[in-house]
């Protein structure tokens, strides 16, 4: 029987092996038989390291969570249980952002899950009560109370900053000014991410 010429085949499986051991130590990189090992092996630690991934970031979600209803007066399981009973499907991923970044939202969630552990009928169109402290308007620079009453007049016109309390802590943080800052949040407010964001273009 004729032999099969391969070689083509050979060197192309050979070059697609050490192409992804590139950058290996030792001959990790240059040896086939070596690299071939190596890049299973790193095939199999990558795989591990997507599920623990997902393990940590389960965890924190869940913490991020449990600190938030724990503040409203309920557990983590009770929430979940709650949520359940209502019918409410949200993610962890989804109550854990809402947790941080929108805590009306997430206040009237926990009231909702509540509601379903108390066996009251829970209401589907979730009334948000927005904080309007962080709506007055920013005082003007410079100004003592002895300023005349055109200055006056001029500082009841300035517009009200809108922004989540996660947002105004986060810019004493990083020293952002919010009057300047641009809201992508619901209704204009400006979140979290808008004041990371406008931090890194001052920078």
């Amino acid at each position: 029987m004729a032999r099969a010429a391969r070689s083509v085949h050979a060197r192309k499986k050979r070059r697609k092996v050490l192409e992804q051991a590139k950058g290996y130590r030792g001959t990790k990189h240059s040896s086939y038989k070596r690299a071939k090992e190596q890049v299973w092996k790193s095939g199999v630690y990558a795989y591990e390291g997507r599920k623990q991934r997902k393990r940590d970031f389960r965890a924190l979600w869940i913490q991020r969570i449990n600190a938030g209803a724990r503040e409203r007066g309920l557990s983590y399981s009770r929430l979940i249980h709650g949520l359940r009973l209502a019918e409410i499907d949200l993610d962890r991923k989804i109550l854990a952002d809402l947790a941080v970044t929108e805590p009306e939202i997430f206040g009237a969630i926990v009231a909702q899950a509540k509601n379903a552990l108390d066996g009251k009928p829970v209401d589907r169109r979730v009334e948000v009560q927005r904080d309007t402290e962080p709506e007055q308007p920013l005082p003007s620079a410079g100004r003592t109370p002895e300023a005349p009453a055109e200055e006056t007049q001029q500082a009841e016109e300035v517009q009200p900053v809108r922004a989540t309390e996660a947002a105004v802590r986060k810019a004493e943080e990083l020293n952002v000014d919010l009057s300047g800052v641009e809201g992508t949040g619901q209704g204009g407010r400006i979140t979290v991410g808008d004041v990371e964001k406008a931090a890194k273009d001052e920078e």
